[in-house]
């Protein structure tokens, strides 16, 4: 098997690498310019594993997906999302877009919180240290089901699917309205690592200042890497506390 995922800010990044291991199988970010075309003819399960925005998936997951659908199809997935809470259906939410795949697992993990510009969700040692052992926990006993041939879907049921619903009817438009959201404060001093970081490619470099381009996706990779915490998305608070990860 293989597994590939995005992560905007390191939480899947450290799930799917984390199953990797367990697992003993090849991982891959689906940022990086290989044949993921020849890594899927190889392997017979594929395992996904993506952030959740508003009960939907990633748009750089969803154009991922659709790009490879026809080989995501043939294969058995296994599906995991990260989610700073809980996402209904977050999971069964990248089967929608390979609608004749065969899943044989699909999990959530509460990872803690990257917005951080967000005063009523902060960024706290408390949070990372309590989700991160959990996550661990869980992925060991995920990892185990597996190896025994236990099939698991979590987000397939009515109620699941209701809950996801209540959230992504709305994210759509959300996405839209904020794809422009990007702004640098006067502390920018036009560095580049927003530009060169960012998953969207939605920022260019003139006159020493990032200039966005209207495809952000909310990923908050470009906010919580500033080092003169000038960038904000979709909220316009300035940033006190930065994310640095599951593992600080």
């Amino acid at each position: 098997m293989v597994i590939v995922y995005f992560s905007g800010t390191g939480n899947s990044a450290y799930l799917a690498k984390l199953f990797a291991r367990q697992m003993e199988c090849e991982c891959y970010s689906i940022e990086e310019a290989i044949d993921f075309e020849a890594v899927f003819q190889k392997q017979d399960i594929i395992a996904i594993c993506y952030p959740i925005y508003g009960s939907c998936v990633p748009k750089i997951m969803r154009d991922f997906a659709a790009k490879h659908r026809s080989l995501l199809e043939q294969k058995k997935l296994i599906i995991f999302c990260s989610q700073m809470m809980f996402s209904g259906d977050g999971a069964k939410a990248f089967a929608r877009l390979v609608p004749q795949s065969h899943v044989i697992y699909a999990e959530h993990f509460n990872m803690p919180n990257n917005i951080s510009n967000f005063s009523l969700f902060p960024i706290t040692e408390k949070e990372r240290v309590r989700k991160k052992a959990k996550a661990d926990a869980k992925m060991q006993r995920v990892c185990s089901n597996i190896k025994n041939g236990k099939v698991f879907l979590r987000g397939w049921s009515l109620g699941s699917q209701w809950l996801g619903y209540v959230q992504n009817k709305f994210w759509p438009d959300v996405e839209r309205k904020q794809a422009s959201s990007f702004c640098a404060d006067e502390s920018c001093t036009g560095c580049g690592l927003c530009v060169k970081k960012c998953p969207a490619q939605n920022l260019v470099l003139q006159e020493k200042r990032p200039v966005q381009l209207n495809q952000c996706m909310l990923c908050y990779r470009c906010v919580n890497l500033c080092p003169q915490k000038a960038a904000t998305v979709m909220l316009p608070a300035k940033v006190k506390t930065q994310y640095k990860g599951v593992e600080g």
